[in-house]
């Protein structure tokens, strides 16, 4: 399977980019599934029904999500009516929408996503490490190939939970830091691995936001507005390719296109 995970989404210069870039990725690396983080879709922060429509129409086939997942409040309303979303699996389970789901190709393979949320630095919630192998057991009942976005702050973390994994699962793909890193491989168990995918959005920013109202911050200390950046819109991913017959991966390659 060719399966393309796209970088978190920053607003509509990522939609954008997303729209620009895809198409010819699609048809460059024949991908016969495209994921994509989407949880800074919506103006930066968080996502909407609408916004995950307009994905969906421009080829994405599937969602992960992370700690704004719920920062559009219409979406704690509207996810459930999504087969295709992921927001993270270590949520308590009294909390709508799936941690785990799996997506049919039009062929009948199918690729298990797991949507998890790191807790060094970030807000506590149940323990990853435990919920990824309790939510790999039930998916290998349907399918061996299984994609997991650990979506966490910490660098130690998401490497941790790549060995963790290791042989257990098809990818390890870090998000959340909206930063491409260079240390992708495909780990000995045969589990491919990056410690972050990167962003898809405005690379003349800081981290999407407009790199002058983050400066300003840094220099004197005081609240600023957030504003998403509009410059130089680009895509970032990674493509995996993984064997049909135990879901392990083959390869996996970094992606990042952008304007000039």
């Amino acid at each position: 399977m060719n399966i393309l995970f796209i970088g978190d989404i920053v607003g509509r210069p990522g939609r954008d980019a997303v729209q620009d870039w895809l198409p010819e990725l699609r048809q460059e690396l024949a991908i016969d599934i495209v994921v994509a983080n989407a949880e800074n879709a919506a103006g930066g922060l968080g996502a909407t029904a609408e916004i995950l429509d307009d994905l969906t129409g421009l080829g994405v086939h599937a969602f992960t999500l992370g700690n704004h997942t719920w920062h559009r409040k219409s979406l704690v309303g509207d996810i459930d009516r999504f087969s295709n979303v992921a927001r993270p699996a270590n949520y308590p389970e009294v909390v709508p929408g799936k941690g785990a789901i799996t997506v049919e190709l039009s062929d009948g393979r199918q690729l298990g996503i797991i949507n998890l949320l790191g807790r060094v630095f970030m807000e506590a919630q149940a323990c990853p490490f435990e919920t990824a192998r309790r939510e790999i057991d039930a998916l290998r009942k349907t399918t061996t190939t299984i994609l997991v976005d650990m979506h966490a702050e910490a660098t130690s973390e998401k490497i941790a939970m790549g060995w963790f994994l290791d042989g257990q699962c098809s990818a390890v793909i870090g998000t959340h830091t909206h930063v491409q890193t260079a240390d992708e491989r495909v780990l000995p168990g045969g589990t491919a691995y990056i410690t972050d995918v990167g962003m898809t959005g405005p690379m003349d920013s800081v981290i999407g936001v407009e790199k002058e109202l983050i400066i300003e911050k840094f220099l004197t200390g005081l609240p600023t507005g957030f504003r998403v950046a509009r410059d130089r819109p680009g895509i970032c991913a990674a493509y995996i390719q993984t064997a049909d017959e135990t879901g392990l991966a083959k390869s996996i390659t970094r992606v990042m296109r952008c304007s000039q």
